[in-house]
């Protein structure tokens, strides 16, 4: 719906934005969607026009959020990567196009020709042709070189350049050649690159480096429709393609800097060309990327070099979002308008942030303005009953089809590792890859379930898959199919 907001965005474009009502507007959104601590940062041409933090740092706490105060800014830090990369550049160190192999030869791809031909290029714009690897990080931990190793099994979903699919992992990789065209460690080279000469004194590379700070907010999710706590998620062994934890004050700093082209005063730190380069659409991106696109409808999106460009009232926009448990970032440029606004929530994915973006563009663009937070909040809304609608009601009458120990056994694959399921006692419990042994419930027919007292961990499904002469030959968890070996794929 179209509204005007009293005091808040007018009609026409506003000598000055009323900030008092801005201020307004961003509190009560940020009741209305229940974000425990919420930071905005804006700014104009090459000044902070306001920034602001809301809410608590943690639920049941007296301690408030402000300016200051330290989120994880997840995926937003491939920008980061990428004006590194961009400086390496321009020292002549490497270039955009320049091979993977011969900066990380250990990477090797199922698809040979891929592994031959993959760029730099193709690392930051999501094109290498592999889905997502997101479980290696995310939930098994393991290190970047043991994850370069792992990739040689990973099977292509796309055929390579042809798609566009957000890969964390290969992109990480950026980061691995940071490390080996300069030799600094890629923190040590935000540090010292980056964060040193932009005077981002609030801002640590790692998630380990966050720890026994002031003034971090708490990640929090939605449990059972209750705000609850939730751990820390480390992406440490992923750090560029997003480790950053910083305030909205320092990525002010941040935005000035990419809103001047790569300049710090009179300082430039990336080249006129190569930072273009970064800001230019290489390949075209889903629109169902992001919900609130179904609203602000541009007639372009597309995949710069860390970047998601799109237009908004006629006008380019950079931006990018960033996501990690309980966390989540969004920054928005207007470059022709020399307009940045960067968001930080420790709800996880909170898309207010999207309304807060579009509302400031609205301040400077003039026009017929929207209560960006209430439409969207509508749209989440909405989507969430049609998915409770769809999901179908556990058939709790359906029993395995099978004896316990026909399940027993182990399952493999390549590129994630082993399943070990055992039997004991009447039941079934699993090893899942490096994790401790879990008890398994029945579920549905062949689906079992890992019991879990923590309401912030939900249960793992495994479905296992009959072979059809009374032996099962593998099991799927998490989108993965784990191969039962040859020594236990026999009927018990």
């Amino acid at each position: 719906m179209t509204v005007v907001l009293p005091g808040l965005l007018a009609a026409q474009r506003p000598a000055s934005p009323d900030w008092t009502a801005f201020d307004r507007y961003v509190a009560k959104a940020a009741t209305d969607w229940r974000v425990p601590a919420l930071a905005i940062a804006v700014v104009k041409d090459d000044s902070l026009v306001f920034a602001k933090g809301y809410g608590v740092l943690e639920t049941g706490t007296q301690r408030r959020a402000d300016a200051h105060t330290r989120f994880a800014i997840g995926s937003t830090t491939k920008a980061m990567t990428a004006a590194a990369l961009a400086m390496l550049i321009d020292e002549g160190k490497l270039r955009w196009d320049d091979h993977v192999a011969d900066y990380v030869p250990d990477l090797q791809l199922a698809d040979e020709y891929a592994s031959h031909e993959l760029t730099i290029r193709d690392l930051l714009t999501h094109r290498t042709g592999l889905g997502s690897t997101d479980m290696l990080w995310f939930r098994w931990r393991y290190s970047m070189p043991e994850m370069i190793h792992r990739l040689r099994y990973v099977k292509p979903e796309t055929s390579f350049r042809s798609n566009w699919d957000y890969q964390n992992v290969m992109y990480a990789i950026g980061g691995t050649i940071v490390e080996r065209a300069s030799g600094m460690s890629w923190d040590a080279f935000m540090r010292t690159r980056i964060f040193a000469p932009l005077g981002m004194t609030e801002t640590e590379p790692l998630v380990s480096a966050i720890a026994g700070k002031e003034n971090v907010a708490v990640p929090h999710a939605l449990v059972r429709d209750t705000v609850r706590v939730v751990p820390v998620r480390t992406t440490d062994d992923i750090a560029p393609a997003g480790s950053v934890w910083s305030s909205v004050t320092d990525m002010s700093k941040w935005m000035r800097f990419m809103l001047d082209s790569g300049r710090v005063g009179t300082k430039r730190l990336i080249a006129p060309a190569t930072f273009r380069e970064l800001v230019s659409p290489q390949i075209r991106a889903p629109m169902s990327e992001y919900p609130a696109l179904r609203l602000a409808k541009p007639d372009f999106f597309s995949y710069g070099l860390g970047w998601f460009l799109q237009d908004y009232r006629e006008r380019m926009v950079w931006m990018h979002t960033g996501s990690i448990d309980g966390m989540c970032a969004i920054i928005g440029l207007m470059p022709n308008e020399r307009v940045g606004v960067y968001v930080l929530e420790n709800l996880d994915h909170a898309e207010l942030r999207h309304g807060l973006m579009y509302s400031v563009f609205d301040l400077y663009t003039g026009g017929p303005s929207r209560d960006w937070s209430a439409d969207l909040h509508t749209l989440f809304t909405d989507a969430a009953r049609a998915n409770q609608g769809r999901a179908v009601a556990r058939n709790t009458q359906a029993r395995p089809s099978l004896p316990l120990e026909r399940y027993a056994g182990t399952y493999v694959d390549s590129a994630y590792g082993t399943v070990t399921v055992t039997v004991a006692n009447g039941a079934l419990k699993a090893q899942i890859v490096n994790e401790p042994v879990q008890d398994l419930e029945p579920w549905e027919y062949e689906t079992f379930r890992t019991v879990s007292t923590d309401p912030s961990r939900p249960a793992t499904p495994l479905t296992f898959r009959p072979d059809g002469t009374g032996g099962i030959s593998s099991v799927q968890l998490l989108g993965i199919a784990f191969a039962r070996t040859r020594a236990t794929n026999r009927r018990e």
